[in-house]
C-alpha cells in the first residue's frame, strides 16, 4: 500500500501546488510517500530543494491509475481538473482520498518556515516560480536598476540572466530561495503561497498583480491582511508602491501550522494494519 501526492505544475502554472505538495511530504515523511506532478522538472526540483525524497511526472491527474493500486491513498491538489465523475472513482479506487482544498487547507506552509533565523536581509524581490510569457522581464526594463535583490524564478529563461542581473542588486539562485524568504524583513512578490511561507517566518511580505494571468488564492491575502499593489505601468511605480507600504505597514494576522495529525495517524494505522494482513494476501497455495 503507497501514498501519493499529486500536485498539478508545468511552466504557466509555477510551483505554488508543488511547494504545497511539499510540505505535505514533508509532514507525512514517515509513510513514505510519492509525489506526483504533471511535470517532471516540477518532480525533479522538488526532489532536489524541498526535501522529497521521491518524485515522478505523471504528465495529468487523470494518469494516477496508471501509477497507482487499487487501495492506495491519494492527496491531491483542487486544481480543478478532476471532474466530479473522476472524483467519485478516485473516492472508489482509494483506500483514503484527502483533498487539498477541502480536507487540508491552501494556506499550508512547510514547518522549515517556522523556524526562528537571524533577519539578514532588509528588502528582496521574488515575482514568482514562472515567468513564461517574460512579463516580469518586459516590467523591470521600463525602470533603472534597483538596490535590492532577486530571486530567482524556476522557470524563468536563462537566456535572459544576465540581462535580468543588470537591473537588481544580486541574483540569488533558485537554491537560495528558502533561506532568503526566512531571513528577508520585507519581501515583493507576485506568489501568494511565498507571500505565506514569509509570515510563517515572522516577516512581512508585500504582493503585487502580475499582468499576464490571474491570481490564484486571492483570499488568502485578504484573510492574512498581506498588502496588496494592484496593477503597474513601470518598475519605477512598482518600487515605490513598495517603499511606500513598508513605511506604514500593517498589521498583519498570523499564520499557525496545520495540524496533521489526524490525517497523519489515518494514514499510518493504514499502512500498520495492511502490513499485517499483507504476508497472507501474498500467500500461495
Amino acid at each position: 500500500m503507497q501514498l501519493y501526492i499529486y500536485a498539478k505544475s508545468g511552466h504557466s502554472f509555477g510551483l505554488e501546488n508543488i511547494r504545497r505538495a511539499s510540505a505535505l511530504h514533508n509532514m507525512l515523511e514517515k509513510s513514505d510517500p510519492i509525489l506526483c506532478s504533471a511535470d517532471y522538472r516540477a518532480a525533479t526540483f522538488a526532489k532536489t530543494e524541498l526535501g522529497v525524497k521521491k518524485g515522478v511526472g505523471v504528465d495529468v491527474i487523470g494518469n494516477m491509475p496508471n501509477v497507482m493500486e487499487r487501495g492506495d491513498m491519494l492527496i491531491y491538489d483542487d486544481s480543478n481538473e478532476a471532474s466530479p465523475t473522476m472524483q467519485a472513482h478516485m473516492k472508489e479506487f482509494c483506500t483514503h482520498l484527502y483533498k487539498v482544498g477541502t480536507d487540508i487547507p491552501f494556506d499550508i506552509v512547510d514547518e522549515t518556515f517556522f523556524e526562528e533565523v537571524e533577519k539578514t536581509n532588509e528588502k528582496a524581490i521574488f515575482f514568482a516560480d514562472d515567468d513564461y510569457a517574460e512579463w516580469f522581464f518586459k516590467l523591470i526594463q521600463t525602470g533603472s536598476k534597483q538596490d535590492i535583490p532577486l530571486i530567482w524564478g524556476h522557470y524563468f529563461f536563462f537566456k535572459n540572466e544576465s540581462k535580468i542581473a543588470s537591473y537588481f542588486s544580486e541574483v540569488i539562485e533558485e537554491d537560495g530561495y528558502i533561506p532568503t524568504v526566512k531571513s528577508t524583513k520585507y519581501l515583493l512578490t507576485a506568489s501568494v503561497h511565498t507571500a505565506l511561507e514569509s509570515i510563517a517566518s515572522g516577516n512581512y511580505p508585500v504582493f503585487f498583480h502580475r499582468g499576464d494571468k490571474p491570481v490564484e488564492h486571492r483570499d488568502l491575502l485578504e484573510k492574512y491582511n498581506i498588502p496588496i499593489i494592484q496593477k503597474v505601468e513601470n518598475m519605477e511605480e512598482l518600487i515605490k508602491s513598495f517603499e511606500q507600504i513598508v513605511q506604514s505597514y500593517p498589521p498583519l494576522n498570523p499564520i499557525k501550522k496545520f495540524d496533521i495529525t489526524k490525517i497523519k495517524n489515518e494514514i499510518e494505522d493504514t499502512i500498520k494494519k495492511f502490513e499485517m494482513i499483507q504476508p497472507s494476501l501474498e500467500y500461495k497455495f
